[in-house]
């Protein structure tokens, strides 16, 4: 399933960029590749969109933390 399926919001791609972006600048790398890695484990379909109401009310640190977790748990190499 394509990813844009499941965004159904403007405020859901926002966030999605937003997790893409900080997750890349954590790790040092190019947010293309981050977003390769998320779209392919289907982090972002799978995970951040269905908990956007949740994940949004958090900090920063929390967010790419938990993101960081569960692309290991998911063994997704960046």
């Amino acid at each position: 399933m394509n990813i844009t399926e499941k965004i159904t919001e403007a405020k859901e791609l926002e966030f999605v960029i937003f997790c893409i972006e900080n997750v890349a600048q954590q790790l040092n790398v190019n947010a293309e590749v981050v977003y390769k890695g998320l779209s392919e484990s289907n982090i972002i379909s799978d995970y951040i969109v269905p908990c956007f109401e949740a994940l949004h009310t958090q900090s920063r640190e929390y967010i790419v933390d938990d993101i960081l977790e569960v692309m290991e748990e998911r063994d997704v190499k960046i």
